[in-house]
């Protein structure tokens, strides 16, 4: 057997390619899976992955087995919502591309990537692109977020494809790095990419005149070379939801509340209305932003509020 990397998903078909340059089209013979977690894609651009050619002709293989995965990325399926979708994996960094207009940056968005990325420690980065919209009030909130998230290690930076502010260090950033873009429908995801190095020729869609949406202009995650590196590009997401986490896991992964929950009196804290909990302490100081807290409660709740047989009757 030989071995390639997964550079494209399109559902049942996979295009692959070797150390030397051949690509193939691939397909999946028997059943893969993650951790006894219910998948709808079991293997994902960013594979390690053992082939054979098949008999029909050379340009066509079967994928025999997956190399053990560094790291991966799942989200709940958009369509299937008991199952998980696998977005990439092997990558080095995953980067959040939003915007505070056009289309208007959605309450929690990055918290809720984050929660994507925070449990398979996958390091992530945000960008906030089409920077030459904003107003006043605008940039006030993108310099608090940037605060807020660098404060706690995350990189933020601000970009605008018209002017050229944060492109060339944006790009210097990504040199030699396995990047995921990822993005809600209509951040301008696909012009970012262009911009950062035009080869990459990818298609881009304006926003819908009739919703004010952003429509999608990637449908399947592909992987394209970039600066010594790859980018692997993503579909446009409209909403992030969480049926593979349990209220624990929301808790340690938000980072800094997992890093003072080891002073709260209760092992198990929540950090809602425990006493002598020490996120609360925190957040009544101010050491701690209130809008995370916020996002944090929100998918608390919403997680609970699912039926636990519900979000587990596949497993």
């Amino acid at each position: 057997m030989k071995k390639a990397k997964v550079i494209k998903s399109t559902g049942s078909w996979y295009t692959i390619e070797n150390d030397q340059g051949q690509q193939y089209n691939a397909r999946i013979v028997g059943k893969f899976r993650l951790n006894d977690i219910p998948l709808t894609n079991p293997v994902a651009v960013g594979d390690e992955v053992y082939y054979e050619l098949e008999d029909l002709g050379e340009t066509n293989a079967i994928i025999k087995d997956i190399l053990p995965r560094k790291n991966y990325i799942v989200r709940q399926s958009p369509r299937k919502k008991h199952q998980l979708h696998l977005l990439a994996s092997n990558i080095d960094l995953a980067l959040l591309v939003v915007t505070m207009v056009q289309p208007k940056l959605k309450p929690g968005v990055i918290d809720r990537f984050l929660l994507m990325t925070e449990p398979h420690d996958v390091p992530a980065a945000i960008v906030f692109n089409k920077a030459d919209l904003y107003e006043e009030d605008d940039l006030d909130f993108f310099e608090y977020c940037q605060a807020v998230y660098e404060s706690i290690g995350y990189k933020v930076f601000l970009a605008s494809c018209l002017t050229g502010e944060g492109i060339d260090g944006l790009r210097e950033f990504l040199i030699g790095k396995t990047v995921l873009f990822a993005g809600q429908s209509g951040v301008g995801k696909s012009t970012l990419l262009n911009t950062l190095d035009p080869n990459l020729d990818l298609r881009t869609s304006e926003l819908s005149d009739y919703s004010g949406k952003g429509q999608h202009t990637t449908t399947f995650a592909e992987m394209h070379p970039f600066r010594d590196g790859y980018i692997i590009d993503t579909p446009g997401f409209k909403t992030l939801s969480f049926n593979n986490l349990e209220p624990m896991d929301v808790a340690h992964n938000f980072r800094e509340f997992f890093i003072l929950s080891e002073d709260c009196y209760f092992p198990d804290c929540t950090h809602r209305n425990e006493p002598k909990c020490s996120v609360k302490s925190s957040l009544e100081k101010g050491e701690i932003s209130e809008m995370r807290y916020q996002n944090y409660l929100r998918i608390l709740e919403e997680i609970e509020e699912q039926n636990y047989w519900e979000r587990h009757k596949d497993l």
